[in-house]
């Protein structure tokens, strides 16, 4: 389904795709002056701290990221996709090319291929049991792009991986046991007495929970280094089209692949570390009465999911009280704190979310300007995706006048309906 050179061939106007793909693959490499190529730690010559960290409050130390090799023109996808599921309604071909248009993603990559394809044809075939097929392909690519994110990231950190004291290892994308922060660890030659923490299918929240556990254990273990690593995947949920799951169309045109990393900790080192995001106060919460309005079954076929209509208004009805309490832990108990007045890392759930958390927040424009970014370049890659978007802040608030704003939020939200939020403290 997803090999690009195959879609090339097969689009109508092939001298205009080349075009958008070097364009597109131009832009990627440009996006944060980051690496040579998409996949690594960001190519950055960090300058002193302006801002001292607080001490015994958590910092992210480097990051990194890493995708699959396909990736994917969302001008491409439509045709590859109907094509590989042996789809014949027209009518579903439509309400994709709809779908495709309407998400603002312009490039994805996937695990997927024509080679995973032409060894797999069933997971093309309607009612097929494809469990076990399916975790051959999804568990050592999770973990392959997991070590690659890590690899990235641990090279920008500058420290020897024998520093590292705990992993905390998200993903909604693998299941086995051992689980992947295993065999993550052994694949990095981690020590075998570090502390590690599995957080399995939390869906789109699950990176800033990754990000509020590594904080509390890196502050209540002083001198520990907490490598945080998410790997997702769509391989559970690919399957051909049915009008009676609707939203395995949006899945197919929101939804991408890849791998972050980040690695935590308190009191950096001088001249040996370079803190760049302070974690200063997280929290989580479930709103009373949504637990259906996300529901992902595992099945013999994969994974199903359905997604209430209702969700974005959900997010909306509850976002500001939840933004508020963040807020307050600053200091700001009266509330003069305006919210342009500071910046936001929001997981990009899909393009309505954003733009109902901006117009009831009344942000700026330019506000969710790496959300939306990141959601372009990425698509939505579930628990990844908050740090693709603090990249992209990281880069924007180092290039602003004296830093930028000093205080942000970072944001997601997931099943349950779950709320995850952190009161961010640019370094």
């Amino acid at each position: 389904m997803f090999e690009t050179v195959s879609y090339q061939r097969s689009h109508h106007n092939s001298s205009n795709l080349k075009s958008h793909t070097l364009s597109v693959i131009a832009n990627l490499a440009n996006m944060s002056q980051n690496n040579k190529n998409v996949n690594g730690a960001s190519n950055h010559s960090f300058q002193p701290s302006r801002r001292l960290p607080t001490p015994g409050k958590a910092t992210i130390l480097a990051m990194g990221k890493a995708f699959p090799p396909q990736l994917v023109p969302q001008d491409c996808l439509v045709e590859g996709y109907i094509r590989d599921t042996n789809c014949q309604d027209l009518a579903i071909k439509e309400k994709l090319e709809r779908l495709c248009k309407t998400t603002t993603v312009k490039t994805r990559y996937t695990v997927m291929s024509k080679e995973i394809l032409e060894k797999y044809p069933e997971l093309a075939t309607e009612g097929t049991p494809t469990i076990r097929q399916r975790l051959e392909i999804a568990n050592p690519a999770v973990v392959e792009m997991a070590k690659q994110a890590s690899q990235a990231c641990i090279k920008e950190w500058g420290r020897s991986t024998d520093e590292i004291t705990h992993i905390v290892y998200v993903s909604s994308s693998e299941i086995r046991l051992p689980g992947g922060d295993l065999h993550l660890a052994t694949e990095l030659g981690l020590r075998c007495d570090i502390g590690r923490v599995m957080l399995y299918f939390l869906g789109c929240y699950g990176g800033v929970t990754g990000l509020r556990v590594a904080k509390d254990i890196a502050e209540n273990n002083p001198g520990s280094r907490v490598l945080l690593t998410t790997s997702e995947t769509t391989i559970l949920g690919f399957r051909p089209p049915n009008n009676a799951r609707p939203y395995d169309l949006v899945g197919a045109a929101l939804f991408g692949d890849g791998a972050a990393a980040a690695i935590i900790g308190t009191e950096p080192i001088v001249g040996k570390e370079s803190p760049f995001m302070e974690l200063n106060f997280a929290t989580q919460q479930f709103l009373p009465g949504t637990k259906n309005v996300i529901d992902g079954r595992l099945t013999e076929e994969g994974i199903n999911f359905k997604l209430g209509r209702d969700l974005p208004e959900k997010i909306q009805d509850n976002i500001e009280e939840f933004c508020k309490k963040l807020i307050a832990k600053k200091g700001d108990q009266k509330g003069e704190t305006k919210y342009n007045d500071l910046f936001w890392a929001v997981h990009p759930g899909g393009p309505a979310i954003l733009n109902r958390l901006e117009n009831t927040l009344k942000l700026q424009s330019d506000k969710l300007d790496c959300s939306r970014r990141a959601l372009m370049d990425f698509g939505n890659v579930s628990s990844n995706t908050i740090f693709y978007v603090m990249e992209y802040m990281r880069e924007e608030l180092k290039n602003k006048k004296h830093g930028g704003e000093e205080w942000g939020l970072a944001l997601a939200f997931g099943p349950g309906i779950t709320f995850e939020g952190i009161l961010l403290r640019s370094l």
